[in-house]
């Protein structure tokens, strides 16, 4: 690339900003994090001899995806930060037909829920499968962000793929992904262990966003113990498609919301609750009651 002066340097990199805002998005599922990932790419170029640079697109490209997947595997380590960064845009919709002015806000979960899907992959697998399947960027090019061959990256994205078109995406209208919660739900209420046990995933993860901070739990038989304990607590509860994902929001007798959960299902089974219980995220969430039911399923924002 022909060194320029400063002003066309930035107007090069502003017509980027964008497209690399939307990668980063992708990758990571957080406009804040994305935000920042862009800024980086900017002071890296401007610390960059121009002269070194051939192509300014696929350079960044390449500047951004390296740094979003230094994020997360950094989030792979920290468990509880890959947790705060998924529900920091909560979208919380009833789970009934739309009414015409809540058009906008369900196409916004459904695009955060693909982000849930994206979320089970490896960060190599979800890193190839976005730059790939979603920008178009070539195999080459990703296999020097990820330090491998273009055969292997291949490969990466194509196990990326076949696990996005296997996973039960959680859109709100899957019938296996209902039954599950539901199964669940009555076995919480009734405290059944072995109901739990057979609606839930070997491997389920449970995390808890509460106002000391994050509370994760994994295993089955935890999950399944803690669920029965709080079996018996009664709470108003409707419904919610939460970030595109099935669950249910619940309020106090005063209309306070108690709690929020989500549920990912794989394949019949629960591989995920997720679950809200700071007030200080809850008051942000604007949805009246409406018609609930008392049930013993919210139960479980005791953990």
């Amino acid at each position: 690339m022909t060194a320029h002066p400063p002003g066309l340097v930035t107007e090069a990199f502003e017509a980027q900003r964008d497209r690399l805002r939307a990668v980063a998005y992708r990758v990571l599922g957080s406009h804040a994090d994305a935000e920042d990932v862009v800024q980086e790419a900017w002071m890296r170029l401007v610390r960059q001899d121009e002269a070194t640079i051939g192509n300014l697109a696929g350079w960044l490209t390449t500047v951004v995806g390296r740094i979003s997947l230094d994020l997360l595997r950094s989030r792979r380590a920290h468990p509880e930060t890959a947790y705060e960064q998924e529900f920091a845009n909560l979208v919380v919709t009833p789970d009934d037909d739309p009414a015409p002015d809540e058009q906008v806000a369900l196409a916004d979960s459904v695009g955060l829920a693909l982000l849930v899907v994206l979320d089970s992959l490896t960060p190599s697998e979800r890193l190839a499968f976005v730059l790939h399947d979603m920008f178009a960027v070539p195999f080459q090019e990703i296999g020097q962000i990820l330090g491998k061959s273009t055969g292997a990256t291949k490969m990466v994205a194509s196990r990326a793929r076949r696990k996005v078109q296997a996973a039960d995406r959680p859109a709100g209208t899957g019938r296996e992904h209902r039954k599950a919660v539901q199964a669940f739900g009555a076995a919480a209420l009734n405290g059944d262990f072995e109901a739990l046990l057979r609606v839930l995933d070997p491997n389920v993860k449970l995390t808890v966003d509460t106002p000391d901070g994050v509370v994760v739990t994994l295993g089955a038989t935890r999950v399944a113990a803690g669920a029965r304990m709080f079996s018996g607590e009664v709470a108003r509860q409707r419904p919610v498609l939460v970030n595109g994902i099935p669950g249910h929001m619940s309020w106090s007798p005063d209309g306070s919301p108690l709690s929020i959960i989500a549920f990912t299902v794989t394949e019949g089974r629960i591989t995920g609750i997720h679950i809200v219980v700071d007030p200080a995220k809850l008051v942000s969430i604007h949805l009246p009651p409406g018609s609930v039911k008392t049930s013993g399923v919210t139960g479980v924002d005791g953990y």
